[in-house]
């Protein structure tokens, strides 16, 4: 198995842009509701974490070229399906 850090070094900063859009999800609804502690917490934290997530998605993923790797996986993922379905044997049944 390849370790997924010597592919992609940059998959930790993956990995942290869902978690953060659930994070600001799960903050909008809390304050939105009043639910609990969140009820008093100011909206400039929901609005600083969307500006945060925003030049992430904006800016981020160009500077570390993640755009265009993931452009570029897409590509090689559809070119292996062709080849696999090109070299099938219609004959055998799976």
């Amino acid at each position: 198995m390849v370790d997924q850090l010597a592919v992609c070094p940059y998959s930790v900063a993956k990995e942290l842009a869902m978690p953060l859009i659930i994070v600001i999800v799960l903050l909008s609804a809390l304050r939105f509701f009043e639910i609990g502690p969140f009820a008093r917490l100011s909206w400039w934290w929901v609005a600083g974490l969307m500006a945060i997530a925003f030049l992430w998605f904006e800016f981020g993923e160009r500077l570390t070229g993640r755009d265009k790797r993931r452009a570029h996986e897409e590509l090689e993922k559809i070119r292996a399906e062709r080849v696999k379905k090109t070299f099938e044997d219609p004959r055998r049944k799976h």
